[in-house]
């Protein structure tokens, strides 16, 4: 009774501020609504998912937030563990560089957004100074502004703000592993790289396979960032599915479409975090169920 009493405000809040806009968002996806006149009456079943499957700009939001996980995958976590390494060695200040690092993550998507659209300004932005020293004169200026760029502008402005993050991670679990573990491999004859291969690479596996669960999540729901920074432009090319069903929902009134956008992001996200226990972090989760029972 006790336990049920504590729950029973959070489990509250969980009804109304996520169970409840999730069936909302699933009922009035079967409708074609403008959000007003009261609840909808205009049942058009599954038309409105027909139409995503023929959007073109729903089908770039997929491939655009492909591209955005691809480039996390392959750069932004690599150079996170990278850094979290090199701040693992005795180096003089590596608490100072750790905030430093750190520090990005701590600002709001919506200050970042601001920040690195003065970055990227014409004419009097950081980026355009920058270029125009090496001779590269209205380079800074177009990387917003050009459909051929922008994502790759959008996806270093996301590295800058959230590999800090994932080098937090990754130190924290380089931390908790012995050091003795290391050392015997270096008696054994191991190099530094072979060390770091063989045994500090595997223990970090599941620190490493968390931090990715987490980058493809947050890039699937990616949303203040793209708005302030871009507004998803130009000509959709920096739009994310968030982004699209702001957009229908609140721009063009399309509430029903919108809706059912928002149940699609909803079934990748959870297709994606099932399969991935599922499969990926297995092991992971049998070996803390495991503790604790041994631990009860």
């Amino acid at each position: 009774m006790t336990i049920t009493l504590f729950l029973l405000p959070a489990l509250v809040l969980f009804g109304v501020l996520v169970l409840l806009p999730m069936l909302l968002a699933m009922y009035t996806s079967f409708f074609d609504w403008n959000g007003l006149g009261g609840r909808p009456t205009d049942f058009i079943g599954l038309e409105n998912f027909q139409r995503l499957l023929t959007d073109d700009i729903f089908l770039g939001d997929l491939k655009r937030g492909g591209l955005l996980i691809v480039l996390s995958l392959l750069i932004q976590l690599p150079l996170s563990l990278g850094i979290a390494m090199l701040l693992n060695q005795k180096l003089r200040g590596r608490g100072f560089y750790r905030l430093l690092f750190f520090v990005p993550y701590v600002l709001s998507e919506v200050i970042t957004g601001v920040l690195f659209t003065m970055v990227f300004s014409p004419n009097r932005g950081l980026a355009e100074h920058i270029f125009g020293w090496f001779g590269f004169d209205d380079v800074g200026s177009t990387w917003l502004s050009d459909p051929n760029t922008v994502m790759y502008s959008l996806f270093f402005v996301m590295t800058w703000k959230y590999f800090g993050f994932h080098m937090i991670l990754y130190l924290a679990g380089r931390q908790s592993i012995p050091n003795e573990l290391i050392e015997a491999a270096q008696v054994d004859g191991a190099g530094s790289w072979q060390a770091f291969r063989h045994v500090t690479l595997p223990l970090l596996g599941p620190t490493i396979r968390i931090s990715i669960f987490l980058a493809v999540i947050g890039t699937i729901q990616l949303f203040d960032l793209v708005w302030v920074l871009t507004g998803g432009g130009p000509l959709h090319a920096s739009e994310t599915l968030a982004v699209t069903m702001f957009n229908d929902g609140f721009r063009r009134s399309d509430i029903g479409y919108a809706s059912a956008t928002s149940i699609v992001m909803l079934l990748i996200s959870l297709v994606f975090a099932l399969g991935y226990q599922r499969f990926i972090m297995r092991r992971d989760i049998e070996g803390a169920i495991t503790v604790m029972q041994d631990k009860k």
